[in-house]
């Protein structure tokens, strides 16, 4: 499922417009980003967790040359199924 995909579920089982339905979506999505930018954990019961890993730097290599690199230190988003998400996937 994308972004529309979701966006038309919402305004279907909702009876909403599509626009209105957008901007729901887009408003759930911004403030989830803004939270996680400003490096704040986000946990949704049931479903899933969202958290920034921040990662060192370190010296890596480049495969096609074997030259070595240093990479940067950086920060990820990264997500955790939720237990009751994770049982219902495994059940189907």
């Amino acid at each position: 499922m994308n972004k529309s995909e979701l966006i038309e579920a919402l305004a279907a089982k909702k009876g909403l417009s599509f626009k209105k339905a957008e901007e729901i979506i887009n408003t759930i999505f911004d403030t989830m980003s803004d939270a996680l930018v400003a490096g704040n954990r986000i946990e949704i019961r049931g479903f899933g967790s969202f958290v920034v890993n921040e990662y060192k730097s370190y010296t890596g290599r480049n495969p096609k040359t074997g030259e070595s690199i240093e990479v940067k230190p950086k920060k990820l988003p990264f997500f955790k199924v939720g237990k009751e998400l994770k049982e219902r996937v495994a059940k189907e």
